[in-house]
């Protein structure tokens, strides 16, 4: 696709590598994605009872596997994350991979990777404890991979001289996504992201029409572009990333629908497409040959 308006996938991480796992991200470059993702996390939903691989060696070996595909996470948050131990993880995925990583980074939900790491009878971090995270994990995560050696002593993070040599591969260092709808992420996006990512309004998905879902993406991105100017950026500087699969209707259902979908997003906006690798018996139990299709000829509809 043109610059201004790429697909991608994600792919889950609950393949053995030498048992599918390292042909999906092979076969995701021969079809032509622009990136491939994969989530960051300690279980996820209805796949928790089964196989889930750890987000930076998998990225690390498709990196050693692949040549031109982007490779990132949809997203990371600081729930069982420490901005100084990221930074060279990433850091080293960054080299490895030659400067194709993206750092897909939300604040993070109430799911497993809330929970798994507290102690019996700790609760979880309430919605403005994760956004008071957020909001000190990303500048210093920012920091620890822009300079070489970084002290913090902030409310929730600390760094003791962290040593980041030799840096990112990309300068001045890999680009992060910011996965964001309230005004707090959206502050972040502003000042920190090279990219926005959105999944919709979760409020929508079940009981939400098309129509309500696209009012309601339009709305977030007028709210970023609000934020962008308060931080003294043009909001087109950003990319604008719709994570599929969240938002009501089915379209990946056909190539038209998909089409049809796709069309209108990018009328809204938005720079990216990201569709769920198919994975049999789940929510993302998507026609192969429709998928493929959407893959290789979806980007003539748009030319």
């Amino acid at each position: 696709m043109t610059s201004s308006r790429r697909l991608s996938t994600v792919i889950l991480p609950i393949n053995r590598w030498h048992d599918g796992g390292r042909a999906l991200w092979v076969r995701a470059e021969e079809l032509g994605f622009h990136a491939a993702y994969t989530y960051d996390h300690l279980a996820w939903r209805t796949f928790r009872d089964g196989p889930w691989f750890g987000a930076i060696p998998t990225l690390t070996a498709a990196a050693a596997t692949t040549e031109r595909l982007r490779l990132g996470t949809l997203v990371t948050s600081p729930n069982f994350r420490h901005p100084v131990t990221l930074a060279k993880e990433l850091i080293t995925l960054d080299d490895v991979s030659d400067g194709r990583i993206t750092l897909g980074i939300g604040a993070g939900g109430n799911g497993f990777d809330a929970t798994t790491l507290r102690g019996s009878g700790e609760e979880p971090w309430t919605p403005r404890e994760r956004a008071d995270h957020f909001e000190e994990f990303v500048p210093l995560l920012d920091r620890l991979l822009r300079e070489p050696s970084v002290t913090h002593e902030g409310r929730l993070y600390s760094a003791s001289e962290a040593r980041n040599i030799p840096g990112c591969v990309q300068r001045p260092r890999l680009p992060f996504a910011v996965a964001a709808t309230g005004p707090r992420g959206l502050r972040l996006a502003a000042r920190h992201g090279q990219a926005w990512v959105t999944t919709g309004d979760p409020k929508l998905y079940e009981s939400g029409t098309a129509e309500q879902s696209l009012a309601a993406v339009g709305g977030q991105i007028s709210r970023l572009g609000a934020a962008c100017e308060e931080a003294g950026r043009d909001v087109a500087e950003l990319d604008k990333i719709l994570l599929t699969g969240f938002t009501p209707g089915s379209p990946l259902q056909s190539f038209d629908a998909f089409v049809d979908f796709a069309g209108k997003h990018y009328e809204l906006g938005f720079t990216e497409i990201v569709v769920h690798w198919p994975v049999a018996d789940s929510v993302f139990d998507i026609d192969t040959k429709v998928f493929e299709r959407i893959a290789t000829e979806a980007a003539a509809q748009f030319d």
